[in-house]
């Protein structure tokens, strides 16, 4: 989460047209001079510091969701933890500049480049003289070759996740000495930078033994600034300490320490002191903005809690002296010295989040509306552009962002972020929000304001009690806005469950102010209208659902329960409301996090869904699988790999192909623009906004924090000196 931003750029969206299946795409703003890629619109939040300025030692607890099953980025269960491990202890030959594109690695790599293209596509790579692994191996051929050999896909006793790439390697060998590496592909590779980060040793890759088991539990072996300590699974905690063979700018702290915190508990543990890095939610960092703020009086630092116990012991003490006792019970002093307890580890843990501050920047992932078009009313494409077009997502965005004082810039591309080097606002192909353009798809697809509507089949006797107690008993023990389950969005956009209206809150949490109970109306009224009770059903066409075939339009809008899902849910209720205004109805449905993706959105269970995806600087390799058309298998299934909408042409896959094999990078990023184009025709997933990336940092914790589209640089972290202010000078992610 960011808070330096850019403007929105202005844009011209014009109208993409399906006729005949030729799609009409706008002119591509990459056919100019001026390069459509732009500015990232949120710059690291990191605290930039000059080496000389940082206190040589000192430990970094640094707050993680988990400690990962595997430290070997390449198998299927590694997490973002998995990632940060490499990222400190592993070669990368190319890491992440601050517009997340991808720059050479001087620590390990003097220079690589394309030597030839015909008859076959070289790489040489000339490798940094001083690399060694830190077992004093040198860096070398061997190694790249066991990744090569493991990752290819051609050994099936390898368990990896992934070889995209290196199934097109043909060979790889020692170039005219052993510094030189030179690899040639079976086919042309426009990615080829993607490859070799991380950079496991021979140890690891050697063997399918070592590959699958070796790495999950430790790295003996590795060549970076830091170097694996210790994996204490019992104490949740992962420590790295500095390696004594790294022959780059040495590290400034002694230690990392990665150690598992909940979320939700984060704020806590920060106020407690025992952490110094921590990506928080937002409630969290409205917690520490508001510490930092200057206070009137002793009372008001300490807050609520605070005051109660000075009422609570002046009414005692009262008591006390009305009645002329002299003494109260052990009991009853130690309930009066409670809340002053409370109250003063409250106060206490405020004076701790003052050290503390918020950087804020984005993350190179963004939030969209996917929409499932496998069935049902989205199966049809001009229902699908229908609920884009009814969607404003500045509106949207603006929910979301600019409470964290981001820039609140809706996405333009599935497939890169502005600044990476792929992006263009390419949303014009859909076109912008447009409710007469959006009910007149919907009419071409037969859905008719205030068409006849089945009356729904009346429940026997036994269901209707049952239904019964179980309202009575979801209206004792629900709030409403947090309580799971599923509510339908009428015509005014009230959620109706258990007999309650809920208005979709806002990102602050504050619930419907009305108070006023709604009912549904009889099903000779407009079907899923909800008003006031004792208010009339609005008359008139324009205020009726949509119908076809005698059902209503209706979507089923699926989405997670935890703690964590608040903004999720805000945004689902805003776009509710907005469908509701071009008559589509939604039913929303709160589901776990254990199972909202798995048993949801991977296998196809929701209409509509909110989630994130993560952009690369390699979009024709890694986002080719999330928009392939689906195809049938040989089991009779159908095999969708990660394109969860089930949305996808043969256009897209063509263009894909094309720029994975064009080593013209121009040429390349051209043909990335033009799929994306047809990905925002096709109307299978609307990207939203940027996700943003809130971190609580120590305010002498320097070169970290909130990273952005880089990629962290972890020799350079640590505190400054006592005394001494950051200095302006290079981004970590830069130095």
């Amino acid at each position: 989460m960011s808070q330096h931003g850019v403007g929105p750029r202005a844009v011209s969206r014009s109208v993409a047209f399906l006729t005949a299946g030729v799609l009409v795409v706008p002119a591509l703003a990459g056919c100019g001079s001026e390069d459509p890629a732009g500015e990232p619109l949120a710059a690291p939040d990191i605290q930039p510091a000059a080496r000389d300025r940082i206190t040589d030692g000192g430990t970094l607890r640094w707050a993680v969701d988990s400690v990962p099953d595997t430290l070997n980025t390449f198998q299927s269960d590694a997490d973002a933890t998995t990632t940060r491990v490499a990222q400190a202890v592993l070669p990368s030959m190319f890491r992440m500049n601050d517009s997340g594109r991808p720059e050479r690695n001087p620590a390990y790599l003097e220079s690589a480049e394309v030597v030839e293209t015909e008859p076959k596509q070289v790489v040489l790579y000339k490798l940094n003289q001083q690399a060694v692994w830190s077992d004093g191996r040198e860096i070398g051929a061997a190694d790249f070759a066991a990744q090569w050999r493991a990752l290819s896909g051609k050994d099936t006793a390898y368990w990896t996740a992934r070889n995209a790439g290196y199934d097109r390697i043909q060979k790889i060998e020692r170039g005219d000495n052993a510094l030189e590496v030179r690899v040639t592909f079976s086919r042309p590779y426009a990615d080829w930078r993607s490859l070799f980060s991380p950079l496991y040793p021979k140890d690891v890759m050697g063997t399918p033994d070592s590959f699958n088991d070796g790495a999950r539990k430790k790295l003996k072996v590795t060549a970076g600034p830091f170097k694996v300590k210790k994996v204490d699974r019992k104490d949740d905690e992962i420590t790295l300490t500095r390696n004594p063979r790294w022959w780059g700018r040495p590290a400034k702290l002694s230690e990392i320490v990665l150690r598992t915190v909940p979320r939700d508990e984060r704020a806590d543990e920060l106020a407690a002191g025992t952490l110094d890095l921590a990506e928080i939610d937002p409630a969290a960092a409205r917690r520490i903005t508001v510490t930092a703020k200057p206070r009137s009086s002793g009372s008001a630092l300490m807050g609520p809690s605070a005051d109660r116990s000075a009422t609570g012991e002046d009414k005692a003490s009262g008591e006390a002296k009305a009645s002329g006792e002299a003494k109260a019970s052990g009991e009853e002093t130690s309930a009066r010295e409670k809340p002053g307890r409370a109250a003063a580890k409250e106060a206490r843990g405020q004076q701790a989040l003052r050290g503390y501050e918020v950087r804020k920047s984005l993350e190179p992932s963004y939030t969209q509306l996917a929409l499932n078009g496998a069935e049902g009313p989205l199966a049809d494409e001009r229902v699908r552009r229908a609920v884009a077009r009814a969607l404003d997502r500045e509106e949207l965005v603006a929910a979301v962002l600019k409470p964290l004082g981001l820039p609140a810039v809706p996405v333009g591309s599935h497939l890169a972020l502005s600044g990476q080097a792929a992006y263009a606002d390419n949303s014009g192909a859909l076109g912008d929000q447009d409710t007469k353009e959006a009910l007149a798809l919907l009419a071409d697809a037969g859905w008719i304001r205030g068409g006849p509507i089945k009356k729904q089949e009346k429940k026997k006797e036994g269901e209707e009690a049952a239904g019964a107690e179980g309202e009575k008993a979801g209206k004792s023990s629900e709030k409403p806005g947090d309580d799971d389950g599923t509510y339908v969005v009428g015509e005014d956009g009230k959620h109706q469950q258990d007999g309650k209206a809920h208005d979709g809150r806002d990102l602050a949490g504050h619930p419907a102010q009305d108070g006023k109970q709604y009912k549904q109306p009889d099903q000779g009224g407009a079907p899923g209208a909800y008003a006031p009770e004792g208010t009339a059903a609005p008359a008139g066409r324009e205020a009726a659902p949509l119908a076809k075939n005698g059902k209503p339009l209706t979507l089923r809008f699926v989405l997670p329960s935890g703690p964590g899902s608040g903004t999720l849910r805000t945004v689902a209720d805003r776009i509710s409301r907005m469908l509701e205004r071009v008559g589509i109805r939604t039913e929303i449905s709160r589901v776990s996090d254990e199972s909202y993706f798995k048993d949801h959105i991977a296998s196809g269970q929701y209409d509509l869904a909110l989630y994130s995806w993560p952009t690369t600087a390699y979009p024709a390799t890694d986002a080719r699988p999330v928009y392939a058309k689906p195809v049938p298998a040989a089991d009779g299934s159908l095999s969708i790999e990660q394109n969860y909408t089930r949305v996808g042409t043969d256009q897209v896959d063509q263009l894909f192909d094309q720029a994975i094999t064009t080593l013209d990078e121009g040429e390349s990023r051209s043909l990335i623009r033009k799929a994306d184009s047809r990905i925002w025709a096709a109307a299978g997933s609307i990207p939203l906004y940027q996700r943003p990336q809130l971190m609580a940092a120590r305010k002498n914790l320097v070169n970290t924090g909130a990273f952005g589209l880089g990629t962290p640089v972890f020799e350079d972290m640590g505190f400054l000196k006592k005394g001494m202010k950051p200095a302006a000078g290079p981004s970590a992610s830069n130095s």
